[in-house]
């Protein structure tokens, strides 16, 4: 910001002056010349042993010979008032224009003052735990509600879409089943081999001291089928598709592309979340069963190595210790898990502002709201499977 002085004078600019006068105990100092960022430099390290200099009572600023002041200006002359205030000196402005009376007012509340009190936000205040929960807890409200409303439409979309002349267009889903599901298959399958393996040694080690050691088949199976397959699938696909959805749809979100949907007729939560949900919700429970099939062979392979376990043992084994409830009870799980991903990843892009700074916000939201989710269904669904006896 520049303002101009003496509108009736034009010429070259003039490097920043004052001059200082003393009379009575009383200091003048008249500015003159062009107070602005280019100048100002020339001028600040006299200004700054001005701004700490005692001895006089008084100090009268002449601001009659600026021509030209701009914010850097405004803020150098305030800073000097302020500093000259602390140490009791009477300062008195006379001959300013108009316009920078009102600049110097602006930028008053800005300039360096040690006596400025700290910021409250960055003090200890009890209250602020409470504020901070309750704060969380309405933003948890306003995230549930938007979430079954996104929920609603995407159903209700595909309902009218089935029952009207509108059709579900497969194209999208089967390419969403690809980008979610064939192209995660390579990851999850040595993620669940690794922590198989991981399991089935780590058990065998343990169990070795009571010579126990066919047990471990029992534990890897019920662990593997009931628990960690599905959960290790759905927190790799949160942190892989969910991540991908709310970019994605962010994105198109910062361009205007959901407002361009929107004027030309479309449900954005149609064409954008629909597809991706289908695919989530198809694309989960068989990469859950990849996983199973992962995480058991390299639970095989290393009891093989370790505990002379055969696979041919093994798998016999196995046929004892699991049953068909064991399987089911980790395949009913996916797809919740799928609709909690795809939801949250939904509700987090569509919350995208205008800045990049914002969606990489909305990103990491999505992934941690979406695994922290996914771990607490599982327990839930494990408490119920505990009180129904499954």
């Amino acid at each position: 910001m520049q303002l101009d002085i003496d509108e009736g004078r034009n010429g070259t600019a003039t490097e920043a002056a004052f001059h200082l006068s003393e009379v009575d105990g009383v200091m003048t100092c008249e500015l003159s010349g062009d107070w602005t960022t280019h100048t100002v430099g020339e001028v600040d390290r006299e200004f700054r042993q001005l701004e700490s200099r005692e001895g006089f009572s008084a100090l009268h600023l002449d601001l009659s010979g600026i021509r030209y002041i701009d914010t850097a200006g405004a803020w150098l002359i305030a800073r000097m008032i302020q500093r000259q205030e602390k140490q009791g000196t009477k300062v008195e402005i006379s001959r300013q224009s108009e316009a920078a009376s009102i600049l110097l007012s602006a930028v008053a509340e800005t300039a360096d003052n040690p006596d400025v009190p700290e910021d409250a936000s960055r003090r200890f205040n009890p209250l602020g735990v409470f504020e901070a929960v309750g704060r969380g807890v309405f933003l948890l409200r306003s995230d549930i509600i938007y979430g079954l409303h996104i929920l609603g439409a995407t159903v209700g979309g595909a309902q009218m879409k089935l029952g009207g002349k509108q059709s579900i267009n497969p194209n999208a889903i089967v390419s969403q089943i690809d980008r979610m599901g064939v192209k995660a298959i390579p990851i999850v399958v040595l993620m669940s081999a690794i922590v198989g393996a991981i399991i089935a040694q780590q058990g065998a080690f343990q169990l070795r001291y009571f010579g126990a050691e066919i047990f471990v088949v029992d534990m890897v199976g019920i662990l593997v089928l009931r628990e960690l397959g599905v959960l290790l699938t759905a927190i790799m696909i949160a942190g892989r598709s969910g991540s991908a959805i709310t970019a994605e749809i962010g994105t198109m979100k910062m361009r205007e592309e959901v407002d361009a949907l929107t004027v030309i007729g479309l449900n954005p939560l149609g064409v954008l979340v629909f597809p991706r949900l289908v695919a989530l919700v198809i694309a989960l429970p068989c990469l859950t069963i990849i996983a199973n099939f992962a995480a058991l062979g390299g639970a095989i392979l290393v009891s093989w190595t370790y505990s002379d376990i055969t696979p041919a043992a093994f798998i016999e084994r196995m046929r004892t210790a699991i049953d068909l409830t064991s399987i089911f009870a980790g395949l009913i799980k996916a797809p919740f898990m799928a609709m909690i991903i795809g939801i949250i990843a939904s509700v987090e892009g569509m919350k995208v502002g205008g800045s990049a700074e914002s969606l990489g916000e909305r990103v990491t939201a999505s992934v941690v709201k979406a695994i922290f989710i996914v771990i607490v269904l599982d327990g839930f669904f494990a408490i119920f499977y505990a009180q129904i006896d499954f």
